[in-house]
């Protein structure tokens, strides 16, 4: 039998059980169709959970993951990053192989250069000021689609992201940021559409509006992708528990500093990544918490740094909990910050569902 003790660390430990829940939740609370984002979990594994067995409408963010999921029958797929003009040739040979690969963009250049090689487009909405995308009101959005549009290409719709709902830290500001997302979008979709053009779709999302939102009026499918596995910094503004995190790292212990406060791991940045995403929130949860391999979180314990392949276990500050005496050769599991930023670092999940048990292993698309 095959455990959680068997793999040589560090590696991806995946709860199912966990995985089915954060997915039914949402989808139990949505009533407009969902356009998962793949990027956190770049599984085709995870993505037909999300579709009973099924492939289904998805969200990428690299040409590498929409060929992966395209060899895998995913057929409709949005490529939600701005398109640069040398990646045209990879979208083409996936259109012409059946894949209703839609670009997105955001200027004049970009929609030239789409409607050369004839491929439908979604313009961005800039609705909080976190990326790239018009703002709403801006003209240009009709420049931008007369150029799609006159050059053979096609204006699919809009498409917003309201990346700054990260940060807030209410369920207020959390609804608050999902009404903007929703209004910005519909406002740029209906000036679209009072210029002659149908702009059919209007897409919007990021897990936490995704969870929040009280009126999608206007919108016609939401994307989210972090929520198959949530994460500490989700769970720092109220999106899910630290208990719904589905993936965690396992390490080894394998040596104590005693005069610094330390436990040292296998496990450093290569392995959970440097993201300190909880740093600017209430409560700063260091490079993760630590749990041991059953998951029971050990009191204030958490990875307080990194190197490479080190990682450093200590007392959160200000605590006055005691340093466990932790042997060497002991497996913890590290709850990471940012789920996309940790998985990243893999190339493979080890699937449990509740228990220690290794069920299966799920391979990860890497690359761009």
């Amino acid at each position: 039998m095959t455990t959680l003790a068997t793999p040589m660390t560090p590696f991806l430990a995946l709860d199912k059980g966990k995985l089915e829940a954060n997915v039914a939740r949402l989808r139990g609370r949505l009533k407009t169709p969902l356009r998962p984002h793949v990027k956190t979990a770049k599984s085709v594994e995870v993505a037909r959970i999300l579709f009973d067995g099924q492939a289904g409408p998805i969200t990428v963010s690299t040409l590498a993951e929409a060929e992966a999921f395209a060899a895998a029958g995913f057929t409709d797929i949005l490529y939600a990053v701005g398109i640069a003009p040398d990646k045209l040739d990879r979208v083409v040979a996936l259109r012409e192989r059946g894949v209703d690969l839609v670009v997105l963009l955001d200027s004049v250049a970009q929609a030239a250069s789409v409607a050369r090689a004839r491929i439908p487009a979604l313009i961005e909405v800039d609705c909080d000021g976190h990326r790239g995308g018009i703002v709403p009101g801006d003209p240009v959005a009709a420049e931008i689609a007369r150029t799609l549009h006159n050059g053979g290409g096609e204006v699919r719709g809009v498409l917003t992201h309201a990346g700054e709902s990260y940060f807030a830290d209410s369920p207020a500001a959390l609804a608050a940021a999902a009404d903007n997302e929703r209004r910005c979008a519909v406002q740029v979709a209906d000036f679209l559409r009072a210029e002659g053009f149908q702009a059919p779709v209007v897409s919007v999302g990021s897990t936490p509006t995704a969870h929040f939102a009280q009126d999608l009026t206007g919108v016609t499918e939401v994307r989210a992708g972090n929520f198959v596995f949530f994460d500490l910094v989700m769970a720092g503004i109220g999106v899910c528990d630290v208990e719904d995190l589905a993936m965690t790292v396992v390490t080894t212990v394998i040596g104590h500093r005693p005069d610094k406060g330390w436990i040292l791991t296998d496990g450093g940045w290569m392995a959970t990544s440097r993201d300190r995403g909880t740093a600017r929130q209430r409560v700063d949860q260091g490079y993760g918490l630590v749990a041991n391999l059953d998951g029971v979180l050990l009191d204030d314990l958490l990875m307080t740094d990194a190197s490479q392949e080190h990682g450093i276990l200590s007392v959160r500050p200000g605590s006055t909990a005691e340093l466990p005496d932790i042997p060497v050769g002991t497996r913890l599991r590290i709850l990471p910050n940012h789920a996309c930023a940790t998985a990243a670092q893999h190339d493979q999940y080890q699937v449990t569902d509740g228990s220690r048990t290794i069920q299966a292993v799920w391979p990860r698309v890497r690359g761009w």
